[in-house]
């Protein structure tokens, strides 16, 4: 079975990134990736970007990945955006390797309902590239979850329903509230990264995480959003055969085609059905 992973970061190689890696036993590289996505059955990857709007910046074995510009909070001046972001932005939308937007309002703190963000919704749109949010728990205690919670998502794609998102994370651990915000609105996906962490001894971990587990499946199955449901790694935090082996676990086997290959390519456009 071919796999795409729809959500993973690729950083410039320093020493907190390789250990990052390392812990997982990885390396940060793409072509450390390429080896492994080769023996795993990972065709193709979609980068979520950080740093820079640059769009020399972005430069990535084509073969391999599409890639997400992201709006961090790494790229803020002043405490606001740079005042030509939405050009910037535009310029990543038109190049083929790009296949959406990336937003981070937890670590920005910005709404998603600020107008900040309505010229980026707008040429979402336009180049009918989808805007994937990241979602519930952040990676450091400086960023704000009321930003990041499901529901605020909501009014941001009721408002603009021309523009595609993609929850990230499911908005873990807002269950309940992700998978309201999915069933209510047809504009919205999500993929199924980042919910481990580090190295897992999976039969343990589905045996002391029972509660946390049955919850994840029951809100996935409520839903019933299998042609917008993504696999998704968040690598470099988890092994990627562990994380791959966890999915299937979480996911029914009916499902595995469409949430592991069919719906990413088609949600981010990428083209691979037919190569």
């Amino acid at each position: 079975m071919k796999l795409i992973d729809a959500h993973l970061h690729l950083f410039p190689k320093d020493a907190e990134t390789e250990e990052l890696a390392r812990q997982v036993g990885h390396r940060n590289d793409a072509g450390h990736l390429r080896k492994v996505y080769g023996e795993l059955g990972i065709v193709h990857g979609i980068v979520m970007g950080n740093h820079s709007l640059d769009p020399d910046y972005h430069q990535y074995p084509k073969d391999l990945f599409h890639y997400c510009i992201g709006l961090d909070s790494s790229i803020q001046d002043g405490g606001g955006f740079p005042r030509n972001y939405a050009e910037l932005v535009e310029e990543n939308l038109k190049r083929d390797g790009c296949c959406g937007v990336k937003l981070y309002p937890g670590y920005s703190r910005v709404w998603l309902t600020d107008p900040l963000y309505e010229p980026i919704y707008r040429l979402a749109a336009r180049y009918n590239k989808p805007v994937a949010v990241h979602m519930g728990l952040t990676a450091f205690p400086g960023a704000v979850l009321k930003y990041a919670h499901p529901l605020v998502l909501d009014e941001a794609a009721a408002d603009h329903p021309e523009t595609r998102f993609v929850m990230c994370h499911f908005g873990n651990p807002f269950l309940e509230a992700a998978a309201a915000v999915m069933g209510k609105n047809p504009n919205v996906s999500a993929d199924l990264s980042g919910l481990l962490e580090g190295r897992t001894d999976l039969d343990r971990y589905f045996q002391e995480q029972a509660g946390y587990v049955f919850q994840l499946r029951a809100w996935l199955a409520a839903v019933g959003r299998w042609d917008g449901i993504m696999f998704g790694t968040d690598w470099p935090i988890v092994n990627l055969e562990e994380y791959i082996r966890f999915i299937r676990r979480l996911v029914p086997e009916a499902h595995w085609e469409p949430v592991f290959f069919r719906n990413a390519d088609r949600i981010y456009g990428l083209g691979l059905s037919s190569s």
